[in-house]
């Protein structure tokens, strides 16, 4: 019961003299093995090297054995204690995370979902590009985007408003998004600062002189408020981004007779 405390404290000791056995005042043929375990629980985060040596010891070493395995324990625990540690709920490929600390409990986590959906229009693809690229005319012909305002000091940045019913409710979101470094006649992408959780884009791609595929992807993090209806959900916001388009097509018509 006196050998723990003993190597607790002459555990440097022990491990600088491990080279020289002969040295150390336990007999060799039985107290090597157990020290160069002692000294490795106690020096390497790692203890599975500690049982793989615990098992080359030799029979006769029971209290070493159980010291072995306190020092290992204690190092096992002390790793794993929250010190300014963060863990990480694994979700998948594009995924987002919740992080958190050792002290917090566990929260439960919504995967990122996409969602996209393309049309061909009859405008030539940069009017289509010019016309998606007045967010503030987006609510005209998208169904669920109640309101979309550029902050004035900062035009990147723009505050929407989602307001829709479903599922035999009155939803209501909002969300600080930041227009990215856009592509002329390419691709227009977005992601928000704050609030609802979502990023996009919008990618343009020629289909003739006259005419053009719009592609929209939405990916989105699911509202806890809807996470009981979380598979039913991409269906609809897919009818509605559809919806939305088909909108867009027709509205794209007098936005060209505008143009021109």
């Amino acid at each position: 019961s006196s050998l723990l405390p003993w190597i607790c404290c002459h555990w440097q000791s022990i491990s600088h003299r491990l080279v020289y056995p002969s040295l150390l005042a336990f007999p060799q043929n039985q107290c090597t093995m157990s020290a160069i375990a002692i000294s490795h629980a106690i020096s390497s985060p790692n203890s599975l090297c500690v049982r793989k040596l615990m098992t080359r010891t030799r029979p006769g070493n029971g209290i070493l054995f159980s010291s072995i395995a306190s020092i290992a324990t204690w190092r096992s625990y002390h790793s794993l204690r929250p010190q300014s540690r963060f863990f990480r709920i694994p979700n998948g490929s594009s995924k987002r995370s919740s992080v958190f600390t050792g002290s917090k409990p566990l929260s439960p986590v919504m995967e990122w979902q996409d969602c996209t959906v393309k049309m061909e229009l009859d405008v030539p693809i940069s009017v289509a590009y010019n016309c998606y690229s007045d967010r503030e005319a987006i609510p005209r012909w998208m169904p669920f985007i109640s309101s979309v305002k550029i902050l004035e000091d900062k035009p990147d940045l723009s505050r929407w408003s989602l307001k829709y019913e479903a599922f035999d409710r009155d939803f209501e979101f909002t969300w600080l998004a930041r227009n990215m470094q856009p592509i002329p006649n390419q691709k227009i992408h977005w992601r928000s600062l704050e609030g609802l959780p979502n990023r996009g884009a919008v990618r343009f791609y020629p289909k003739g002189p006259s005419s053009c595929i719009v592609e929209l992807t939405v990916s989105y993090e699911v509202p806890q408020i809807l996470v009981p209806v979380a598979s039913a959900l991409r269906p609809l916001l897919k009818r509605l981004l559809r919806s939305g388009l088909e909108r867009f097509a027709t509205f794209v018509k007098s936005y060209q007779a505008d143009f021109n």
